[in-house]
């Protein structure tokens, strides 16, 4: 959607379980604009997010979403400042690779 110095903005329509993992640069907003998603966040239990809700991930934060509980799950992710796509730190890198965690539409 954008990708300014200030800030960059991503649609994503999400297909599997995210590991966990945080952002060293920035912080994160996720929008859900359909759909339904387990999400943690740091030491939080996983709790569920739909339609309307928005999620805050202070940069550093461990988070990610183990369970797509409704498809198809639309989101926006908005980061401030601008997220380098490389700025994907898994906990457990063996959970893959930046590259491999978004992909474009094709």
């Amino acid at each position: 959607m954008t990708d300014e110095d200030e800030a960059s903005a991503r649609v994503f329509r999400v297909y599997r379980p995210a590991p966990p993992h945080y952002h060293a640069t920035c912080d994160e907003y996720l929008i859900i604009l359909s759909g339904r998603g387990r999400f943690f966040m740091g030491d939080e239990e996983p709790f569920e997010v739909g339609p309307g809700e928005m999620l805050f991930f202070k940069k550093g934060t461990v988070h990610g979403m183990p369970d797509t509980v409704e498809h198809p799950l639309f989101m926006v992710s908005v980061d401030t400042p601008r997220r380098d796509p490389r700025d994907i730190i898994f906990v457990d890198p063996s959970d893959g690779t930046p590259e491999g965690f978004v992909q474009p539409r094709k």
